[in-house]
C-alpha cells in the first residue's frame, strides 16, 4: 500500500471516528452502533 493511499484511509478512519463520536447514544442505538464499536465500524468503513 503507498503513502497516499495510506493517508488517505487514515483520514477517512479518523473522520467516520470523528462523525460518529459527535452522535447521540439514540442516533448511534437507530443504526444498530454502540457507543463501544465506532472504532471498529471506522476501520470496516476504510476496508481494513
Amino acid at each position: 500500500m503507498n503513502v497516499a493511499r495510506s493517508f488517505n484511509n487514515w483520514r477517512k478512519f479518523r473522520q467516520t471516528v470523528s462523525e460518529l463520536g459527535r452522535m447521540s447514544n439514540r442516533e448511534l442505538h437507530d443504526l444498530g452502533i454502540d457507543r463501544a464499536d465506532i472504532s471498529r465500524v471506522a476501520r470496516e468503513a476504510v476496508g481494513r
